[in-house]
């Protein structure tokens, strides 16, 4: 063989040419009869009960033109042309089929027909008394001769013969019935078996993922309160020892703000110790006061409606939105000028965040941001089948908006009546 260019591996391995192609067949032709031979094979899958229905009737057809006899009587082939036709119904009606073929069998040329439904309804009845009356039937079928002035006219070894042979015709089709049935039984183990499997699989994965959550929990609570227990000290400390009014603010700001860190810290240890964060104490509406006086900014609150009676959840992501609407404002606002409001409307909350431009936009200072505030409020507002914007305003700030569905009732006047 010429050398060009590629390289040839002995055996079985894959001739890489530079053509592309594969042990000298092009890519394209491989690639088109691989596609090929999956079409086929899904093809079979689909239509695999139709496939070996008309398989079925077709060997059974087969069966009754092989043993064409010229001297056979008209019956002979009614009989015939019914076994076979009942072939098709052999899965919705078995017992019955196989009654239908048996006369086709006995006085006619049927006998792959009955053998087949016989096969059949063992499969699907087992060893169940309908099986054992059709099998009588096809063993009698096989050992009695028709006309009956035939059969009386046989030896006695002749009768003994076809009776073993009546035997073997009526068990065959019993026994792949059966083997049938257990490698269905055997494939159906299997398939519970791996889904077994893939549960454990997802056990242990929650399992691991779990530890992992007590472990961050634990380095959250030894690092992280650590630092800011820190924080909250040293700004108490300078709040005491300092006699500006202004630094003494400041100071007990800092304070403020360390002290509810602290407590959305252990919050959310709590959350990471558990399967789920349901169980944990959530902020809420009503804490939005106090959320935007300590936010450091000059804020002003507007809440519209009734606001006391929503579902934990909503209230614990309305108050996550403005509390991150308003560290984004100080992250990269330079503290502009807010205004949150909110409005409760009898099918919907509304909650609108909206800074002015910042007054020097240069000396805005750059704080740490992971970028992944707004996609978190994104994913919060989704999870309760809310809808999210945010966005540059028209005046030059930026607006974050976010509506959520209510499923609930604001009249409380009937259950205080």
């Amino acid at each position: 063989m010429a050398d060009t260019g590629g390289r040839v591996l002995a055996g079985n391995a894959v001739e890489m040419l530079p053509s592309g192609g594969v042990n000298g067949v092009p890519a394209e032709r491989v690639h088109s009869a691989a596609r090929g031979r999956r079409g086929l094979k899904a093809l079979l899958a689909r239509h695999r009960q139709l496939f070996l229905d008309v398989g079925a009737v077709a060997i059974a057809a087969f069966d009754v033109w092989f043993w064409f006899a010229p001297d056979a009587k008209s019956y002979n082939y009614v009989l015939s042309i019914i076994a076979v036709v009942a072939v098709a119904f052999r899965r919705r009606f078995p017992f019955l089929v196989v009654l239908l073929t048996v006369p086709g069998f006995l006085a006619g040329m049927a006998q792959l027909a009955a053998m087949i439904a016989l096969g059949t309804l063992a499969r699907q009845k087992l060893l169940a008394t309908q099986t054992y009356i059709a099998a009588g039937l096809v063993w009698l079928s096989r050992f009695f001769l028709w006309p009956p002035e035939d059969f009386l006219a046989l030896a006695w070894t002749a009768h003994i013969h076809n009776a073993i042979y009546g035997c073997i015709v009526a068990g065959m089709p019993i026994a792949i019935g059966l083997l049938v049935h257990a490698r269905e039984e055997l494939s159906a183990r299997i398939a519970e078996l791996a889904a077994s499997r893939e549960r454990e699989r997802v056990l242990h994965a929650h399992a691991v993922r779990a530890d992992e959550r007590a472990r961050l929990a634990r380095e959250m609570h030894d690092v992280v309160s650590h630092q800011v227990s820190l924080i909250a000290m040293q700004a108490g400390a300078l709040r005491i020892a300092v006699a500006d009014p202004d630094a003494k603010q400041v100071a007990g700001t800092i304070r403020s703000l360390s002290t509810r860190t602290l407590d959305e810290l252990r919050q959310l240890v709590s959350v990471l110790r558990t399967t789920s964060g349901d169980d944990s104490p959530q902020p809420r509406v009503a804490e939005l006061p106090q959320l935007v006086a300590s936010a450091g900014i000059p804020a002003s609150l507007s809440v519209q409606g009734p606001v006391d009676d929503l579902p934990a959840p909503i209230s614990g992501a309305v108050y996550r939105t403005v509390q991150e609407a308003l560290t984004n404002v100080r992250k990269h606002a330079g503290g502009a000028a807010t205004a949150v409001h909110v409005q409760a409307d009898p099918d919907v909350l509304r909650v609108e965040i909206r800074n002015d431009a910042p007054a020097q936009p240069r000396e805005c200072s750059t704080l740490p941001s992971g970028g992944h505030g707004l996609v978190g409020l994104r994913e919060r507002a989704a999870l309760l089948d809310g809808t999210f914007e945010a966005g540059p305003s028209e005046d030059g700030g930026f607006r974050v908006a976010v509506s959520f569905p209510l499923a609930r009732s604001l009249d409380r006047s009937d259950e205080t009546g």
